[in-house]
């Protein structure tokens, strides 16, 4: 129920904002991507089966912090709630490595690379919205509708990123980067 006087509580506040990303004014999917960027670089570092575990608790929060904030605000799908980002840049960047097979895989821990080009092609796809992101987004309701079409438009994202690893074109962009 919306109470419009009223804070949010704290603890669905911090985690549908991711900390408050969703707060910043004009971009908060963008903010919220980046919080993606920072944990998927921490967990990434943790090694493959805690970055996915840590990835499906994530969304499985995300839902659930998302439902009880959209229903404070009144807006299911309220643009402060950036959850959504931080766990489509995540399943982005590890489906990206893993989709791109063992011997093009992207190193463990994430290097700059992965993580801009996973960070600019999730954003592209979410804001595309191609088919069937759309249509997830308009279909689906509450809490996993605000999770459903970012994690649909991640694996876009990400099949789009282990295509670029296996063509080599993240050497590439580093060398021409670096010098």
């Amino acid at each position: 129920m919306k109470t419009p006087d009223a804070a949010p509580p704290l603890l669905v506040a911090l985690l549908a904002t991711a900390g408050g990303a969703g707060y910043v004014p004009g971009a908060p999917g963008h903010s919220g991507s980046l919080v993606g960027v920072g944990m998927a670089w921490l967990l990434s570092r943790a090694g493959v089966p805690i970055y996915w575990i840590a990835s499906a608790g994530i969304v499985g929060v995300g839902i659930w912090a998302s439902e009880r904030f959209g229903q404070w605000s009144g807006k299911s799908d309220d643009q402060r709630i950036v959850i959504d980002e931080v766990a489509g840049v995540l399943v982005t960047l590890g489906l990206g490595s893993i989709a791109s097979g063992a011997a093009h895989a992207v190193r463990w821990p994430f290097r700059w690379p992965e993580l801009l080009l996973g960070f600019l092609l999730f954003r592209l796809f979410d804001v595309w919205k191609p088919p069937p992101v759309r249509q997830l987004d308009a279909g689906v309701a509450g809490g996993l509708g605000v999770m459903v079409d970012d994690l649909a438009a991640a694996v876009y994202a990400g099949l789009v990123l282990a295509a670029v690893i296996r063509l080599g074109l993240v050497e590439q962009i580093q060398k021409w980067v670096t010098g």
